[in-house]
C-alpha cells in the first residue's frame, strides 16, 4: 500500500518523515496518540490532522 501522505525531505523537519506539507512527523503522530488516547479530543487540539494520517502513521512504523 502507498503512504501518499507521508513524505520524506532532506530540507524539511531533518529529513524526517512528516505528514502531508504539515509541520508534524510521522513520530511526533505517534506520541500525540500516546497523550491524547481519546481521538476526539486529539482532533480538537489538532484540526489538521485526519483520520487517515493516523492510520499512515501507524502503517509506516510497522
Amino acid at each position: 500500500m502507498k503512504l501518499e501522505r507521508i513524505s520524506v525531505n532532506p530540507a524539511r523537519m531533518n529529513g524526517q518523515p512528516s505528514i502531508r506539507d504539515l509541520r508534524l512527523t510521522v513520530r511526533r503522530v505517534l506520541e500525540l496518540l500516546a497523550l491524547y488516547p481519546d481521538r476526539d479530543e486529539l482532533y480538537r487540539e489538532y484540526p489538521e490532522l485526519e483520520a487517515e494520517d493516523i492510520r499512515q502513521a501507524l502503517e509506516f512504523i510497522e
